[in-house]
């Protein structure tokens, strides 16, 4: 008799981990991060074939963000965000770190963001001039 059920994971790619944990909508983006060198396991960079076990520490870098994470689970299925969630811990000093990154830049918005729509005469003139300048 054939039993069917799968025995527990013990490693996982990391690109598809990095995939099935929800960091990257699919495993080619998350092999060109790791190609990069965005993706670092326990501080070494890495190929998108190395292995994952729970327990490794990764270290992020997702656009502006900084993820410092642990591993506690592995998943070959992508799965909702909130069972995702459960297959990472991330550090408290990366959380702290992130919120005041988020907060820092709620509070100093980008320049120019208040600019809505096209400009206008006025200041299609003074653009005019300013570039006709040089």
């Amino acid at each position: 008799m054939v039993s069917c059920e799968k025995a527990p994971l013990t490693r996982l790619r990391i690109d598809k981990w990095l995939w099935a944990a929800r960091f990257y909508k699919t495993r080619s983006l998350a092999v060109d991060a790791i190609h990069a060198g965005h993706i670092k396991l326990n501080g070494n960079t890495i190929k998108p074939a190395r292995e994952l076990c729970a327990g490794d520490r990764l270290d992020l870098a997702i656009g502006e963000n900084r993820w410092t994470i642990e591993v506690s689970g592995l998943d070959e299925q992508r799965r909702p965000a909130s069972e995702a969630q459960q297959l990472y811990a991330e550090t408290p000093e990366s959380r702290a770190r992130r919120l005041a990154i988020k907060e820092a830049l709620r509070l100093a918005p980008t320049p120019g963001s208040e600019l809505r729509g096209r400009p206008t005469k006025k200041a299609r003139r003074q653009i005019r001039g300013f570039n006709e300048g040089f």
